[in-house]
């Protein structure tokens, strides 16, 4: 049996074959009826594009990057989650770039690279600000920014200060020595972000204004060697102090905090009672730890960025857009 055609669903939906076209390709000029009948004709058929003929047919590769500072972290992977579930939606392929490191920073910024290629591009976390305004991003496809803010930019983004903000306000209610541990950001200076600086800033606003200091501040990688290092030394610290415990700690991403309730744990101390701990992101082993966090939607996020590259793609032309997402604190039994 010879496997179905666009001209096989244009004739069981009783439409012409561009209509069918302009249903694959999440075209807005179609009626929902029709729409409704192409995509019924498809599952029916059980029909699926030739992607190379789409492409060479419609002068489109059908493919977004999606730039990473990193892959190895649950929030990328939620992130991508987001994105990918958008753009399947929408039959565009997704290729993931990594960047690692400065000099595939530098790459990017100084030529057309295989990124360049797809129809458009994410970028995420960065704050590519500067970047912008100085044209230094060498691209002329549609582009939009995710986990990150900028006017010059569609962009998808975290209100980090209201989170931070939100931790440091519950945290002053806590008696006790109060501590933090920042997430280290040096990939480069060019492409900075203002996530974990806007956790802090809105954390220590927080605490200013209800008449409290941090006792003493941490910063720690992503390495999770590198956390649990870090979270030894900030308990070294509250044992020794005379009144040291219970304390009560931020951790400004939920990683970090998982590592201290490891080395908590370990060394015999109850989180939740010697040691309270905070976090932020909410990501899924969350709840079955008992963490309180800030929740984050991490995966709408994504997906809203997806729509925003979309709608670019269809040929929006208007001024660039902004959708911000609001984390909330959710108490569980470390905090």
């Amino acid at each position: 049996m010879r496997n179905p055609t666009i001209q096989d669903v244009a004739q069981r939906a009783g439409v012409g074959v561009g209509t069918v076209s302009r249903v694959l390709n999440n075209h807005a000029a179609v009626k929902p009826a029709t729409r409704e009948a192409v995509l019924q004709a498809i599952a029916a058929l059980d029909y699926t594009p030739n992607p190379h003929a789409r492409r060479i047919a419609g002068g489109k590769s059908y493919t977004i990057s999606v730039l990473l500072p990193v892959l190895t972290t649950e929030f990328y992977t939620r992130l991508l989650d987001g994105l990918e579930t958008a753009f399947q939606e929408a039959r565009y392929d997704v290729a993931i770039f990594p960047l690692l490191d400065r000099s595939r920073l530098e790459r990017y910024l100084a030529s057309h690279t295989l990124a360049y290629q797809a129809d458009g591009l994410v970028m995420a976390t960065y704050n590519l600000t500067k970047v912008f305004h100085e044209r230094r991003l060498r691209t002329q496809q549609p582009t939009v920014l995710v986990d990150a803010y900028t006017e010059d930019a569609d962009c998808s983004y975290m209100d980090n200060l209201a989170g931070g903000r939100l931790a440091g306000e519950y945290a002053a209610t806590l008696p006790g020595a109060l501590y933090a541990i920042w997430v280290e950001t040096e990939l480069d200076q060019l492409f900075t972000t203002r996530v974990f600086e806007d956790r802090r800033e809105g954390f220590r606003q927080a605490l200013a204004a209800a008449g409290r200091e941090m006792d003493t501040e941490y910063t720690a990688s992503f390495d999770t060697l590198a956390a649990r290092n870090t979270a030894a030394a900030l308990l070294d610290d509250a044992q020794r102090r005379e009144g040291g415990l219970p304390c009560t700690v931020f951790a400004s991403a939920d990683l970090l905090a998982g590592a201290l309730l490891d080395e908590a744990r370990v060394r015999g101390l109850t989180p939740g009672q010697d040691v309270r701990i905070i976090g932020f992101d909410d990501q899924p082993w969350a709840a079955a730890r008992g963490l309180t966090t800030l929740h984050q939607p991490v995966e709408a996020m994504g997906y809203e960025a997806a729509q925003l590259l979309l709608t670019r793609l269809s040929g929006f032309r208007g001024p660039p857009r902004a959708r911000r997402f609001q984390p909330h604190l959710i108490m569980r039994d470390t905090a």
